[in-house]
């Protein structure tokens, strides 16, 4: 009962990472009809940021702070500079993010090199209940992830911003004609994706270590996980990340972790073989 009541533990916390992952990238696919293949980078940079914060003398909770917002700063400068002149033709618009997402993770690697880099958690040890330890920080993660998504969920349904996005998300030649600012919504929607990346590397980083490939793993995770939620809506990518992030915690338990990738990958392409509109489909909040 006490492995089972870990593992279960195990799988959650892994969970709300791929959700936080997600968030930013349902936003930005879901608006823009682009896929952010710069968004694992993202994570990379939030994770940097948290480990330069660290490495000059600063408490790490002032890496993680800054992080999401340097990261968002970056990406909405990308968006301005690089990404707008490109919607009108999404390939090109997501190679365009494949190609700055390589340039930040050699960037990085040139920095760091080839190491693994250790940040030690803000908040260590564990809690006991009963005979079983679970570790404080991944609750926090778990914490962090709900007090986001409910905070997002908020910012989308219940404000005038959120209101303008979902105009501009459900006919953005109606709003422009009403008087709102797409590419200002645009870059603020891009940038906000970004952050929450950057926030996502911040928190993760003392579970897995800093290196040039961070990122990766969570952009294909996160990549399938919006395929079968389903983009146009908040809550198909949420839950396109819990059942991915879910699968691909708990598999390994019973099977070789490679198995287990590929197993989820596979089961992930028949699904959105049968239902290419994810498992929640359709526009709003």
């Amino acid at each position: 009962m006490a492995s089972a009541f870990v593992a279960a533990f195990e799988i959650l916390s892994f969970a709300a990472i791929i959700v936080l992952v997600v968030l930013g990238l349902g936003i930005i696919a879901s608006m823009m009809g682009i896929f952010n293949f710069a968004q694992g980078e993202f994570v990379l940079l939030g994770a940097y940021v948290t480990y330069l914060a660290y490495g000059h003398g600063l408490p790490i909770w002032a890496g993680m702070v800054a992080a999401p917002v340097l990261v968002g700063a970056l990406g909405f400068a990308l968006e301005a500079l690089i990404i707008r002149r490109f919607y009108a033709a999404p390939i090109v618009a997501m190679l365009g993010t494949y190609a700055l997402g390589l340039i930040i993770r050699e960037s990085v690697r040139g920095l760091i090199g080839g190491f693994y880099l250790t940040v030690p958690e803000p908040i260590g040890g564990s809690i006991d209940i009963g005979t079983t330890h679970i570790s404080t920080w991944r609750l926090i993660i778990i914490v962090a992830t709900v007090l986001v998504m409910g905070a997002c969920y908020l910012l989308l349904s219940r404000t005038s911003f959120g209101l303008r996005v979902r105009a501009t998300l459900e006919n953005p030649s109606l709003a422009r004609a009403s008087g709102i600012s797409t590419p200002l919504i645009y870059g603020t929607a891009f940038a906000f994706g970004a952050a929450l990346a950057g926030l996502a590397g911040a928190l993760i980083v003392p579970v897995f270590s800093l290196f040039a490939d961070l990122g990766i793993r969570f952009l294909i995770q996160g990549f399938v996980a919006v395929m079968v939620g389903g983009v146009g809506s908040f809550i198909g990518p949420v839950v396109g990340a819990g059942v991915i992030g879910t699968m691909s915690a708990a598999l390994p338990w019973v099977m070789a972790p490679v198995v287990a990738d590929v197993l989820v990958f596979v089961l992930a392409i028949a699904f959105i073989k049968f239902r290419p509109q994810g498992l929640i489909a359709g526009r709003g909040v």
